[in-house]
């Protein structure tokens, strides 16, 4: 791939890559931290690499598909993602467990002058761990995708292929439910960012 390919936009990288299949590395280059981190925070370290890996193997399968007048491919590797993620349903299930359990034994660990901060940190974490879990699968993954990965509510719609209407539905009942979770003193304001 040439120095002027790489700085082209993702459309034009992945139109390149259906007749130069080493192109697409550009892809992977500008958005596999992303997706990691997110999938990280989703999944944990164990699984996370393998979810992007599968993730970008699927999107290079299917790159022959991909609508280029689309000319940001993140929304379309987060909705790739985000059906990896909902197959490791129960990996993730048994993340926000662990989170919730860590964070209680973890609390009573603390020293003296750290204690009040700990507590509170470790406290909100297990809630917002038990919160996460107990969402419906659809309402996480819009809360999360904003939250976590940044992307605006029409990138979230075009990653599910569903319009902003419902994004801003579900998201409004996650918060909701959260809410009612943590409690509205601990509702974080990372949540309440409006995209």
């Amino acid at each position: 791939m040439t120095a002027t390919a790489e700085h082209a936009g993702d459309a034009a990288v992945i139109a390149a890559s259906r007749h130069d299949a080493e192109a697409f590395g550009v892809i992977y280059d500008r958005h596999a931290a992303g997706l990691h981190r997110y999938a990280y925070r989703r999944l944990g370290p164990e699984s996370a690499e393998d979810a992007v890996a599968e993730t970008f193997l699927a999107a290079f399968r299917h790159r022959g598909r991909y609508d280029l007048a689309r000319e940001d491919a993140r929304p379309w590797l987060f909705g790739i993602l985000t059906k990896e993620i909902a197959r490791r349903w129960r990996t993730e299930q048994a993340r926000y467990r662990a989170l919730s359990r860590a964070a209680e034994g973890e609390a009573a660990e603390g020293f003296a002058d750290e204690v009040d901060a700990a507590v509170s940190a470790q406290a909100a974490r297990g809630a917002l761990a038990d919160g996460l879990r107990g969402l419906a699968a659809r309402d996480r993954d819009v809360l999360l995708l904003i939250a976590w990965s940044g992307l605006s509510y029409a990138e979230v719609a075009q990653t599910l292929q569903i319009n902003v209407g419902t994004v801003r539905s579900r998201l409004h009942r996650a918060r909701r439910k959260l809410r009612e979770a943590l409690g509205e003193d601990t509702m974080t304001d990372f949540f309440e960012v409006e995209r």
